[in-house]
């Protein structure tokens, strides 16, 4: 299979792009409630932007890295039986 030379492979770039999506969605989950000096927004206190959305953009970072990191069993296989 040496049609290209790429350093990730199908999977890869699926999961990397799995993981990057999780992040955003982190990082949508951090945002709102905005307080002016008009007003105080108390949201900005919830559990959705102080615990939830932090764990979610942690989760994607740490798939980023796997999806990195991560090398298809089939390809070692090959390598060998060369």
């Amino acid at each position: 299979m040496d049609k290209r030379n790429l350093a990730f492979g199908k999977i890869n770039f699926i999961l990397l792009a799995i993981g990057m999506a999780v992040v955003v969605l982190g990082f949508i989950l951090m945002s709102g409630g905005a307080s002016t000096e008009q007003a105080f927004d108390p949201s900005i206190f919830d559990a959705r932007h102080i615990k939830v959305a932090p764990v979610v953009t942690f989760i994607g970072f740490v798939s980023i890295i796997v999806a990195i990191v991560y090398k298809p069993k089939d390809e070692s296989k090959e390598e060998h039986a060369k």
